[in-house]
Protein backbone atom coordinates (compact mmCIF):
# COMPACT_ATOMS: atom_id res chain seq x y z
CA UNK A 1 0.00 0.00 0.00
CA UNK A 2 1.21 3.51 -0.80
CA UNK A 3 0.78 6.10 1.96
CA UNK A 4 1.38 9.83 1.68
CA UNK A 5 1.80 11.62 5.01
CA UNK A 6 0.97 15.31 5.27
CA UNK A 7 3.06 17.00 7.99
CA UNK A 8 5.63 14.22 7.92
CA UNK A 9 8.49 16.13 9.59
CA UNK A 10 6.69 16.60 12.89
CA UNK A 11 7.99 14.19 15.49
CA UNK A 12 4.64 12.39 15.80
CA UNK A 13 3.92 12.12 12.08
CA UNK A 14 7.54 11.22 11.38
CA UNK A 15 7.09 8.37 13.84
CA UNK A 16 3.94 7.29 12.01
CA UNK A 17 5.95 7.23 8.78
CA UNK A 18 8.66 5.09 10.35
CA UNK A 19 6.12 2.60 11.70
CA UNK A 20 4.29 2.40 8.37
CA UNK A 21 7.58 1.75 6.59
CA UNK A 22 8.41 -0.96 9.12
CA UNK A 23 5.04 -2.58 8.37
CA UNK A 24 6.08 -2.80 4.74
CA UNK A 25 4.11 0.09 3.25
CA UNK A 26 5.48 2.38 0.57
CA UNK A 27 5.69 5.77 2.26
CA UNK A 28 6.43 9.34 1.23
CA UNK A 29 5.31 12.67 2.63
CA UNK A 30 5.11 16.43 2.51
CA UNK A 31 5.85 19.18 4.99
CA UNK A 32 6.14 22.96 4.95
CA UNK A 33 9.54 22.66 6.60
CA UNK A 34 11.73 19.67 5.81
CA UNK A 35 14.35 19.80 8.55
CA UNK A 36 16.45 17.60 10.90
CA UNK A 37 16.34 15.57 13.01
CA UNK A 38 13.19 14.02 11.53
CA UNK A 39 14.15 14.61 7.91
CA UNK A 40 17.47 12.82 8.49
CA UNK A 41 15.76 9.91 10.23
CA UNK A 42 13.18 9.51 7.46
CA UNK A 43 15.67 9.79 4.62
CA UNK A 44 17.72 7.03 6.27
CA UNK A 45 14.61 4.84 6.07
CA UNK A 46 14.27 5.52 2.36
CA UNK A 47 11.23 7.76 2.75
CA UNK A 48 10.98 10.49 0.11
CA UNK A 49 10.21 13.98 1.42
CA UNK A 50 8.55 16.80 -0.53
CA UNK A 51 8.78 20.42 0.54
CA UNK A 52 5.50 22.30 0.79
CA UNK A 53 1.90 21.19 0.40
CA UNK A 54 1.37 21.36 -3.36
CA UNK A 55 -1.57 19.39 -4.74
CA UNK A 56 0.87 17.85 -7.22
CA UNK A 57 2.50 15.97 -4.33
CA UNK A 58 -0.65 13.79 -4.26
CA UNK A 59 -0.25 12.76 -7.89
CA UNK A 60 -0.29 9.95 -8.77
CA UNK A 61 -2.88 9.34 -6.10
CA UNK A 62 -1.70 7.34 -3.08
CA UNK A 63 -3.86 4.58 -1.63
CA UNK A 64 -4.27 6.54 1.60
CA UNK A 65 -3.39 10.02 2.87
CA UNK A 66 -2.46 10.29 6.54
CA UNK A 67 -3.19 13.84 7.68
CA UNK A 68 -1.29 15.60 10.46
CA UNK A 69 -3.05 17.95 12.85
CA UNK A 70 -1.07 20.97 11.61
CA UNK A 71 -3.07 20.81 8.36
CA UNK A 72 -6.31 22.78 8.01
CA UNK A 73 -8.89 23.82 5.44
CA UNK A 74 -7.43 26.12 2.83
CA UNK A 75 -4.22 24.11 2.62
CA UNK A 76 -3.70 23.18 -1.07
CA UNK A 77 -3.07 19.50 -0.30
CA UNK A 78 -6.13 19.29 1.95
CA UNK A 79 -8.36 20.94 -0.63
CA UNK A 80 -7.06 18.58 -3.31
CA UNK A 81 -7.66 15.41 -1.30
CA UNK A 82 -11.20 16.56 -0.48
CA UNK A 83 -12.01 17.61 -4.04
CA UNK A 84 -10.70 14.36 -5.54
CA UNK A 85 -12.23 12.17 -2.82
CA UNK A 86 -8.91 10.60 -1.87
CA UNK A 87 -9.16 8.24 1.13
CA UNK A 88 -7.71 9.93 4.21
CA UNK A 89 -7.27 9.30 7.90
CA UNK A 90 -5.66 11.01 10.89
CA UNK A 91 -2.33 9.85 12.25
CA UNK A 92 -3.76 8.82 15.64
CA UNK A 93 -6.60 6.83 14.08
CA UNK A 94 -4.23 5.06 11.69
CA UNK A 95 -1.92 4.27 14.59
CA UNK A 96 -4.75 2.96 16.76
CA UNK A 97 -6.12 0.69 14.06
CA UNK A 98 -2.97 -0.45 12.29
CA UNK A 99 -0.38 -0.66 15.08
CA UNK A 100 -1.87 -0.56 18.58
CA UNK A 101 -4.66 -3.11 18.15
CA UNK A 102 -3.64 -6.35 19.84
CA UNK A 103 -0.85 -4.71 21.78
CA UNK A 104 -0.91 -3.73 25.44
CA UNK A 105 -0.65 0.05 25.25
CA UNK A 106 0.99 2.22 27.91
CA UNK A 107 0.05 5.85 27.24
CA UNK A 108 1.83 8.82 28.84
CA UNK A 109 -0.36 11.92 29.16
CA UNK A 110 0.20 15.26 30.89
CA UNK A 111 0.96 18.90 30.23
CA UNK A 112 4.63 18.35 31.05
CA UNK A 113 7.11 15.50 30.92
CA UNK A 114 5.42 13.31 28.30
CA UNK A 115 8.46 12.89 26.06
CA UNK A 116 10.91 12.22 28.88
CA UNK A 117 8.56 9.83 30.68
CA UNK A 118 7.69 7.95 27.49
CA UNK A 119 11.37 7.57 26.60
CA UNK A 120 12.25 6.47 30.13
CA UNK A 121 9.40 3.95 30.32
CA UNK A 122 10.44 2.45 26.98
CA UNK A 123 14.02 2.23 28.24
CA UNK A 124 12.99 0.55 31.51
CA UNK A 125 10.89 -2.01 29.62
CA UNK A 126 13.77 -2.58 27.21
CA UNK A 127 16.09 -3.14 30.17
CA UNK A 128 13.64 -5.72 31.51
CA UNK A 129 13.83 -7.64 28.24
CA UNK A 130 10.32 -6.71 27.07
CA UNK A 131 11.44 -5.05 23.78
CA UNK A 132 8.50 -2.62 23.60
CA UNK A 133 7.32 -0.80 20.54
CA UNK A 134 7.16 2.94 21.06
CA UNK A 135 6.31 6.31 19.56
CA UNK A 136 7.95 9.31 21.22
CA UNK A 137 7.60 13.02 20.42
CA UNK A 138 11.36 13.36 20.26
CA UNK A 139 14.47 11.27 19.65
CA UNK A 140 15.44 9.20 22.74
CA UNK A 141 19.20 8.88 23.07
CA UNK A 142 18.90 5.24 24.11
CA UNK A 143 17.21 4.24 20.87
CA UNK A 144 18.27 6.83 18.30
CA UNK A 145 14.85 6.76 16.61
CA UNK A 146 11.51 8.25 17.61
CA UNK A 147 9.45 5.13 16.85
CA UNK A 148 9.68 1.40 16.36
CA UNK A 149 7.08 -1.31 15.92
CA UNK A 150 8.40 -3.92 18.32
CA UNK A 151 7.17 -7.52 18.19
CA UNK A 152 3.49 -8.22 17.68
CA UNK A 153 0.63 -8.56 15.27
CA UNK A 154 1.22 -6.96 11.89
CA UNK A 155 -2.11 -5.64 10.68
CA UNK A 156 -2.82 -5.81 6.95
CA UNK A 157 -3.64 -3.07 4.49
CA UNK A 158 -6.35 -0.52 4.97
CA UNK A 159 -9.47 -1.89 3.31
CA UNK A 160 -12.54 -0.27 1.86
CA UNK A 161 -14.89 -2.51 3.82
CA UNK A 162 -15.18 -2.82 7.57
CA UNK A 163 -15.77 -6.33 8.76
CA UNK A 164 -17.93 -5.22 11.64
CA UNK A 165 -17.71 -4.66 15.35
CA UNK A 166 -14.52 -5.97 16.89
CA UNK A 167 -12.70 -5.96 13.57
CA UNK A 168 -10.03 -3.85 11.96
CA UNK A 169 -9.98 -2.38 8.47
CA UNK A 170 -9.49 -5.05 5.84
CA UNK A 171 -11.49 -7.62 7.78
CA UNK A 172 -8.75 -8.49 10.28
CA UNK A 173 -10.16 -9.47 13.61
CA UNK A 174 -8.98 -7.27 16.46
CA UNK A 175 -7.35 -9.39 19.17
CA UNK A 176 -7.93 -8.54 22.80
CA UNK A 177 -4.74 -7.44 24.60
CA UNK A 178 -3.79 -9.62 27.55
CA UNK A 179 -0.85 -9.78 29.99
CA UNK A 180 1.19 -11.67 27.39
CA UNK A 181 0.53 -9.17 24.58
CA UNK A 182 3.45 -7.18 23.19
CA UNK A 183 3.88 -3.79 24.84
CA UNK A 184 3.71 -0.44 23.09
CA UNK A 185 4.59 2.84 24.84
CA UNK A 186 3.16 6.03 23.38
CA UNK A 187 3.33 9.72 24.14
CA UNK A 188 -0.34 10.62 24.49
CA UNK A 189 -1.07 14.21 23.53
CA UNK A 190 -4.26 16.07 24.47
CA UNK A 191 -3.98 18.26 21.36
CA UNK A 192 -6.72 17.75 18.77
CA UNK A 193 -6.44 14.95 16.22
CA UNK A 194 -7.01 16.59 12.82
CA UNK A 195 -9.02 19.27 11.06
CA UNK A 196 -11.83 16.71 10.69
CA UNK A 197 -11.55 15.17 14.18
CA UNK A 198 -11.43 17.56 17.13
CA UNK A 199 -11.08 14.90 19.80
CA UNK A 200 -7.77 14.72 21.63
CA UNK A 201 -5.23 12.42 20.02
CA UNK A 202 -5.04 10.13 23.02
CA UNK A 203 -8.63 8.84 22.77
CA UNK A 204 -7.54 6.78 19.74
CA UNK A 205 -4.97 4.78 21.70
CA UNK A 206 -7.20 2.75 24.05
CA UNK A 207 -4.47 2.19 26.64
CA UNK A 208 -4.36 -0.56 29.22
CA UNK A 209 -2.13 1.65 31.38
CA UNK A 210 -2.45 5.43 31.31
CA UNK A 211 -0.08 7.80 33.09
CA UNK A 212 -1.65 11.13 34.09
CA UNK A 213 1.50 13.08 34.88
CA UNK A 214 0.08 16.57 35.53
CA UNK A 215 -2.50 18.97 34.15
CA UNK A 216 -2.21 22.71 33.56
CA UNK A 217 -3.69 25.21 31.16
CA UNK A 218 -2.03 25.04 27.76
CA UNK A 219 -2.90 24.98 24.04
CA UNK A 220 -4.72 28.29 24.24
CA UNK A 221 -5.38 28.07 20.52
CA UNK A 222 -7.88 25.22 20.98
CA UNK A 223 -8.87 25.10 24.68
CA UNK A 224 -10.76 28.06 26.22
CA UNK A 225 -9.91 27.11 29.81
CA UNK A 226 -8.45 24.39 31.99
CA UNK A 227 -11.89 22.79 32.44
CA UNK A 228 -11.95 22.00 28.72
CA UNK A 229 -8.64 20.17 29.06
CA UNK A 230 -9.91 18.28 32.11
CA UNK A 231 -12.87 17.05 30.07
CA UNK A 232 -10.48 15.65 27.47
CA UNK A 233 -8.45 13.91 30.17
CA UNK A 234 -11.65 12.42 31.51
CA UNK A 235 -12.42 11.06 28.05
CA UNK A 236 -9.12 9.19 28.36
CA UNK A 237 -9.98 7.95 31.85
CA UNK A 238 -13.30 6.62 30.55
CA UNK A 239 -11.64 4.22 28.09
CA UNK A 240 -9.04 2.64 30.38
CA UNK A 241 -10.41 -0.86 31.13
CA UNK A 242 -11.26 -2.18 34.56
CA UNK A 243 -8.37 -4.63 34.34
CA UNK A 244 -6.03 -1.82 33.36
CA UNK A 245 -4.45 0.85 35.54
CA UNK A 246 -4.31 4.62 35.94
CA UNK A 247 -0.98 5.98 37.18
CA UNK A 248 -1.77 9.41 38.62
CA UNK A 249 0.22 12.29 40.11
CA UNK A 250 -1.07 12.49 43.69
CA UNK A 251 0.07 16.11 44.03
CA UNK A 252 -2.05 17.51 41.19
CA UNK A 253 -5.41 18.87 42.32
CA UNK A 254 -6.71 19.20 38.75
CA UNK A 255 -6.12 15.50 38.14
CA UNK A 256 -8.00 14.71 41.34
CA UNK A 257 -10.92 16.68 39.88
CA UNK A 258 -10.68 14.62 36.68
CA UNK A 259 -10.91 11.36 38.67
CA UNK A 260 -13.85 12.78 40.64
CA UNK A 261 -15.79 12.95 37.36
CA UNK A 262 -15.76 9.15 37.36
CA UNK A 263 -13.14 6.42 37.50
CA UNK A 264 -13.57 2.74 36.61
CA UNK A 265 -9.99 1.46 36.80
CA UNK A 266 -7.50 0.77 39.60
CA UNK A 267 -5.43 3.84 40.49
CA UNK A 268 -1.79 3.86 41.57
CA UNK A 269 -0.73 7.33 42.74
CA UNK A 270 2.77 8.76 42.98
CA UNK A 271 4.52 11.82 44.34
CA UNK A 272 7.23 13.24 46.53
CA UNK A 273 4.93 14.63 49.21
CA UNK A 274 1.92 12.34 48.64
CA UNK A 275 0.90 9.12 46.93
CA UNK A 276 1.11 5.33 47.07
CA UNK A 277 4.60 5.53 45.55
CA UNK A 278 7.00 8.12 46.97
CA UNK A 279 10.42 9.54 46.21
CA UNK A 280 12.74 11.02 48.80
CA UNK A 281 15.40 13.33 47.41
CA UNK A 282 18.89 12.37 48.57
CA UNK A 283 20.50 15.08 46.41
CA UNK A 284 18.70 18.41 46.08
CA UNK A 285 19.13 18.43 42.29
CA UNK A 286 17.19 15.15 41.93
CA UNK A 287 20.16 13.13 40.71
CA UNK A 288 19.81 10.69 43.62
CA UNK A 289 16.53 9.67 45.26
CA UNK A 290 15.01 6.79 47.20
CA UNK A 291 11.78 5.07 46.15
CA UNK A 292 9.16 3.49 48.39
CA UNK A 293 5.80 1.84 47.80
CA UNK A 294 3.16 2.35 50.48
CA UNK A 295 5.90 2.89 53.05
CA UNK A 296 8.03 -0.08 51.99
CA UNK A 297 11.52 0.80 50.74
CA UNK A 298 12.18 -0.19 47.13
CA UNK A 299 15.68 1.16 46.58
CA UNK A 300 17.78 4.07 45.40
CA UNK A 301 18.04 5.67 41.96
CA UNK A 302 21.17 7.41 40.69
CA UNK A 303 21.00 9.04 37.27
CA UNK A 304 22.08 12.06 35.24
CA UNK A 305 18.72 13.83 35.11
CA UNK A 306 18.02 17.00 37.09
CA UNK A 307 15.05 18.46 38.89
CA UNK A 308 12.04 17.56 40.98
CA UNK A 309 9.94 17.27 37.82
CA UNK A 310 12.19 14.53 36.46
CA UNK A 311 11.97 12.63 39.74
CA UNK A 312 8.19 12.72 39.28
CA UNK A 313 8.62 11.48 35.70
CA UNK A 314 10.78 8.64 37.01
CA UNK A 315 8.17 7.60 39.56
CA UNK A 316 5.46 7.60 36.89
CA UNK A 317 7.54 5.34 34.64
CA UNK A 318 8.38 2.95 37.48
CA UNK A 319 4.75 2.61 38.53
CA UNK A 320 3.67 1.97 34.92
CA UNK A 321 6.32 -0.75 34.60
CA UNK A 322 5.03 -2.27 37.84
CA UNK A 323 1.51 -2.23 36.38
CA UNK A 324 2.58 -4.59 33.59
CA UNK A 325 4.12 -7.04 36.04
CA UNK A 326 7.77 -6.02 36.25
CA UNK A 327 9.65 -6.13 39.57
CA UNK A 328 10.71 -2.50 39.83
CA UNK A 329 13.67 -3.35 42.06
CA UNK A 330 15.31 -4.93 39.03
CA UNK A 331 14.86 -1.70 37.06
CA UNK A 332 16.67 0.71 39.38
CA UNK A 333 20.15 0.13 37.89
CA UNK A 334 18.79 0.96 34.42
CA UNK A 335 18.29 4.61 35.38
CA UNK A 336 22.03 5.18 35.31
CA UNK A 337 22.03 4.29 31.62
CA UNK A 338 19.12 6.52 30.63
CA UNK A 339 20.25 8.97 27.98
CA UNK A 340 17.26 11.34 28.04
CA UNK A 341 15.93 12.95 24.86
CA UNK A 342 17.33 15.44 22.43
CA UNK A 343 16.49 19.02 23.40
CA UNK A 344 15.63 18.20 27.02
CA UNK A 345 18.38 20.25 28.67
CA UNK A 346 20.67 18.78 26.04
CA UNK A 347 24.32 19.74 26.47
CA UNK A 348 25.57 21.24 23.22
CA UNK A 349 29.10 21.77 24.47
CA UNK A 350 31.49 23.77 26.64
CA UNK A 351 34.08 26.33 25.57
CA UNK A 352 36.15 28.74 27.66
CA UNK A 353 34.26 27.66 30.77
CA UNK A 354 30.85 28.45 29.22
CA UNK A 355 28.34 25.57 28.97
CA UNK A 356 25.65 25.77 26.27
CA UNK A 357 22.39 23.86 26.73
CA UNK A 358 19.31 23.39 24.54
CA UNK A 359 15.91 22.88 26.17
CA UNK A 360 12.42 22.26 24.81
CA UNK A 361 10.51 24.86 26.84
CA UNK A 362 6.82 25.21 26.05
CA UNK A 363 5.23 26.43 29.31
CA UNK A 364 6.21 28.55 32.34
CA UNK A 365 6.05 25.55 34.67
CA UNK A 366 8.47 23.63 32.46
CA UNK A 367 10.80 26.63 32.42
CA UNK A 368 10.66 27.05 36.19
CA UNK A 369 11.23 23.40 37.05
CA UNK A 370 14.07 23.00 34.56
CA UNK A 371 15.88 26.07 35.85
CA UNK A 372 15.32 25.03 39.47
CA UNK A 373 16.94 21.66 38.80
CA UNK A 374 19.85 23.30 37.01
CA UNK A 375 20.26 25.85 39.81
CA UNK A 376 20.50 23.02 42.33
CA UNK A 377 23.25 21.48 40.21
CA UNK A 378 25.37 24.58 39.47
CA UNK A 379 24.97 26.36 42.79
CA UNK A 380 26.10 29.99 42.60
CA UNK A 381 27.10 29.79 38.93
CA UNK A 382 25.29 32.18 36.61
CA UNK A 383 22.35 30.94 34.54
CA UNK A 384 21.86 32.91 31.34
CA UNK A 385 18.61 32.18 29.48
CA UNK A 386 17.76 32.84 25.85
CA UNK A 387 13.98 32.46 25.55
CA UNK A 388 11.79 32.20 22.46
CA UNK A 389 8.02 32.32 23.16
CA UNK A 390 7.27 29.71 20.51
CA UNK A 391 4.30 27.59 21.63
CA UNK A 392 0.86 28.68 20.46
CA UNK A 393 -0.10 29.57 24.04
CA UNK A 394 3.02 31.66 24.58
CA UNK A 395 2.66 33.45 21.26
CA UNK A 396 -0.93 34.30 22.09
CA UNK A 397 0.16 35.72 25.46
CA UNK A 398 -1.78 33.17 27.51
CA UNK A 399 1.21 32.70 29.86
CA UNK A 400 2.59 36.25 29.78
CA UNK A 401 1.98 36.93 33.47
CA UNK A 402 3.66 33.69 34.51
CA UNK A 403 6.82 34.03 32.44
CA UNK A 404 8.76 36.40 34.71
CA UNK A 405 8.14 34.31 37.87
CA UNK A 406 9.17 31.17 35.95
CA UNK A 407 12.57 32.79 35.30
CA UNK A 408 13.31 33.41 38.99
CA UNK A 409 16.44 31.23 38.90
CA UNK A 410 17.90 32.99 35.86
CA UNK A 411 20.61 35.60 36.41
CA UNK A 412 20.19 37.09 32.92
CA UNK A 413 17.47 36.68 30.29
CA UNK A 414 17.51 37.61 26.61
CA UNK A 415 13.93 37.43 25.31
CA UNK A 416 13.35 36.97 21.57
CA UNK A 417 10.65 39.54 20.82
CA UNK A 418 9.92 39.11 17.15
CA UNK A 419 7.98 42.02 15.56
CA UNK A 420 5.00 39.73 14.87
CA UNK A 421 4.56 38.79 18.54
CA UNK A 422 1.04 40.09 19.27
CA UNK A 423 1.77 41.23 22.84
CA UNK A 424 4.35 43.48 24.47
CA UNK A 425 7.21 41.53 26.02
CA UNK A 426 8.31 44.59 27.99
CA UNK A 427 5.92 43.64 30.76
CA UNK A 428 7.93 40.44 31.22
CA UNK A 429 11.25 42.27 31.02
CA UNK A 430 10.06 44.92 33.48
CA UNK A 431 9.06 42.25 35.98
CA UNK A 432 12.56 40.76 35.84
CA UNK A 433 13.97 43.72 37.77
CA UNK A 434 16.89 44.57 35.51
CA UNK A 435 17.82 40.96 34.72
CA UNK A 436 16.31 40.93 31.24
CA UNK A 437 16.48 42.46 27.80
CA UNK A 438 14.82 41.83 24.43
CA UNK A 439 16.13 41.14 20.95
CA UNK A 440 14.08 41.47 17.77
CA UNK A 441 15.83 38.69 15.84
CA UNK A 442 17.93 35.61 16.48
CA UNK A 443 21.00 37.38 15.10
CA UNK A 444 20.47 40.23 17.56
CA UNK A 445 19.90 37.76 20.37
CA UNK A 446 23.16 35.96 19.64
CA UNK A 447 24.99 39.27 19.60
CA UNK A 448 23.50 40.26 22.95
CA UNK A 449 24.49 36.93 24.49
CA UNK A 450 28.04 37.18 23.15
CA UNK A 451 28.50 40.45 25.00
CA UNK A 452 26.94 39.05 28.16
CA UNK A 453 28.48 35.65 28.91
CA UNK A 454 31.64 34.88 30.83
CA UNK A 455 33.48 31.84 32.10
CA UNK A 456 31.44 29.82 34.59
CA UNK A 457 28.09 30.61 32.92
CA UNK A 458 25.50 28.06 31.84
CA UNK A 459 23.64 29.40 28.80
CA UNK A 460 20.22 27.79 28.29
CA UNK A 461 18.33 28.20 25.04
CA UNK A 462 14.62 27.61 25.70
CA UNK A 463 12.08 27.11 22.89
CA UNK A 464 9.77 24.39 21.62
CA UNK A 465 10.58 25.42 18.05
CA UNK A 466 13.69 25.36 15.90
CA UNK A 467 14.97 28.71 17.27
CA UNK A 468 16.84 29.04 13.93
CA UNK A 469 19.44 26.63 15.33
CA UNK A 470 20.49 29.32 17.82
CA UNK A 471 22.15 27.01 20.42
CA UNK A 472 24.57 25.49 17.92
CA UNK A 473 25.17 28.80 16.18
CA UNK A 474 26.05 30.37 19.52
CA UNK A 475 28.38 27.54 20.46
CA UNK A 476 30.14 27.85 17.10
CA UNK A 477 30.46 31.59 17.77
CA UNK A 478 32.04 30.92 21.14
CA UNK A 479 34.60 28.70 19.47
CA UNK A 480 35.39 31.39 16.90
CA UNK A 481 34.03 29.37 13.98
Amino acid sequence: MKLHILGICGTFMGGIAALARELGHEVDGSDANVYPPMSTQLEALGIALKSGYAAAHLEPAPDLVVVGNALSRGNPAVEHLLDTRLPYISGPQWLGEQVLAGRRVLAVAGTHGKTTTTSLLAWLLESAGRAPGFLVGGVPANFGVSARLGPGLEIGDWGTERAGRGSLPGGVESPVPNPESPLFVIEADEYDTAFFDKRSKFVHYRPSVAILNNLEYDHADIFPDVAAIQRQFHHLVRIVPGNGCLVVNAEDARLAEVLAMGCWSPVESFGIDAGDWRAELVEADGSVFRVSQRGEAIGEVRWSMLGRHNVMNALAALVAAHAVGIDVRTLLPAFAGFGSVKRRLERIGEHAGIVVLDDFAHHPTAIATTLAGLRARVGAGRLVVALEPRSNSMRLGAHAEELAPSLADADRVVFLHRPELPWDAQRVIGALGGRGTTASSVDALLGALAGEVRSGDHVVFMSNGGFEDAPRRFFARLRGQ
